[in-house]
């Protein structure tokens, strides 16, 4: 009974509010792109570079430490050159 009598509100109250979605016109437009975090894979990807650069000048520098910069440096250079192919496309 008391089953019976949420899902009836919840249907009423669900047609209530589509009726009133339809009515008033209301739209999302998103642009595509790339998300608003770019400054900041860009400024990870030189503060990465230097330190990985300042670093193997160091006596701690081995091939465990090479392979972790690289492990990080991989994804933001792919994410560096997906944001240089969109806004040279922006352009054209």
């Amino acid at each position: 009974m008391l089953l019976s009598s949420i899902s009836s509100s919840i249907i009423s109250s669900s047609a209530v509010s589509s009726s009133a979605i339809s009515s008033s016109a209301i739209t999302m437009i998103t642009s595509p792109g790339l998300p608003q975090y770019g400054a900041l894979v860009v400024g990870a990807l030189i503060m990465l570079l230097c330190l990985k650069e300042i670093l193997s000048a160091s006596q701690t520098w081995n091939k465990y430490l090479n392979n972790s910069f690289n492990l990080a440096l991989a994804p933001l250079l792919l994410c560096f050159f997906a944001i240089l192919v969109f806004k040279v496309a922006e352009i054209i």
